[in-house]
């Protein structure tokens, strides 16, 4: 995935949030949605954009659906803005 699509996702606080919820422990998009003051069909796009940009992964419990974050990207990321930090802006 891109930086740009990384940051973009970034860009939203309910996403933001929501990896911030996946941080403590997986969860379901129905839990994660009754988090929020926004309808569950939001929830899904917030979701789909996040899985899009590679910052959250989906896996099958059952006959439910856990989300996790994918810390790997957001490292990625970090590594780029503290090069551009320090000026070695690659």
């Amino acid at each position: 995935m891109s930086l740009q699509s990384t940051l973009r996702a970034l860009a939203d606080p309910t996403r933001r949030e929501i990896l911030r919820l996946l941080r403590e422990e997986s969860l379901t998009a129905g839990r994660i949605a009754c988090r929020f003051d926004i309808s569950a069909p939001a929830i899904s796009k917030h979701l789909n954009i996040l899985k899009d940009a590679d910052l959250i992964r989906d896996r099958r419990d059952g006959k439910f659906i856990r989300y996790e974050i994918n810390a790997s990207v957001l490292d990625e990321a970090l590594l780029w803005i503290k090069s551009l930090k320090a000026g070695e802006l690659t």
